[in-house]
């Protein structure tokens, strides 16, 4: 589904990335793990071509994101709420999504039903812009938008962010049922490490810009993770 040669980011002659190749396989989850500053917003960005590579390449379903358009017909996708269009209400969002994507008023209701107990009767029907929503709620509201007309591909940042615990939990139950009913690909970048390993098939840790530890997740995983990380706080 996705490949990575090569890719480095760098600023002003400074390297914020250096990948020298990530495959991620169809139907896999892919977590990636950093403290601030480690590069992960940088490698989803490089993804979506938001941000042009220094060098290398990046492709998704054997097309180069630089040069090629259709990969983005497969694929969702939620950083921040950049992506969403702050003047309109929920309600106009979904119908403008729905046009673009060539979705049926009838599959977007049935698409929203299974987000009820996420949204918590908080979002529509409020009469409210998208601009004036809590920070958790526009996140949802993102993160129903990505997974709209059965994307192959998904690509979430920090998607627990901002979220109350019971949130976190639906969308963990949400996101479960994609992998599980739709197979779809997930890319998500989190600071939580019990949710990504809860929903993640194998998960990257990265540091200041290169890959520190490439691991499949099994029962250790969670463990292997804080013990890195409060190592780190030790040093």
């Amino acid at each position: 589904m996705i490949q990575i040669h090569n890719l480095k980011k760098s600023y002003h002659k400074q390297t914020v990335l250096n990948v020298p190749e990530i495959n991620i396989p169809e139907g896999q989850s892919f977590g990636l793990v950093g403290n601030n500053g480690a590069g992960k917003t940088t490698l989803l960005r490089l993804m979506l071509d938001l941000i042009r590579a220094s060098e290398g390449e990046i492709q998704i379903d054997n097309q180069s994101v630089k040069d090629q358009e259709d990969w983005k017909n497969i694929t969702g996708s939620f950083i921040d709420e950049k992506f969403l269009i702050h003047y309109l209400t929920p309600e106009e969002y979904f119908q403008f999504l729905a046009k673009i994507r060539g979705v049926s008023a009838g599959d977007v209701s049935m698409h929203l039903k299974l987000f009820e107990p996420l949204f918590n009767d908080e979002i529509f029907g409020k009469k409210k812009y998208i601009r004036n929503l809590s920070k958790g709620n526009k996140k949802k509201l993102g993160i129903a938008a990505a997974l709209l007309g059965d994307p192959k591909l998904v690509i979430l940042d920090e998607p627990f962010e901002n979220l109350d615990p019971t949130s976190q939990i639906r969308l963990k139950k949400i996101i479960q049922q994609f992998q599980k009913e739709k197979s779809v690909t997930f890319v998500i970048s989190s600071h939580d490490l019990n949710h990504v390993t809860e929903i993640c098939d194998r998960i990257v840790i990265l540091d200041k810009g290169i890959i520190i530890k490439d691991m499949e997740v099994t029962e250790s995983t969670l463990n292997e993770l804080t013990d890195y990380f409060s190592s780190s706080v030790e040093n």
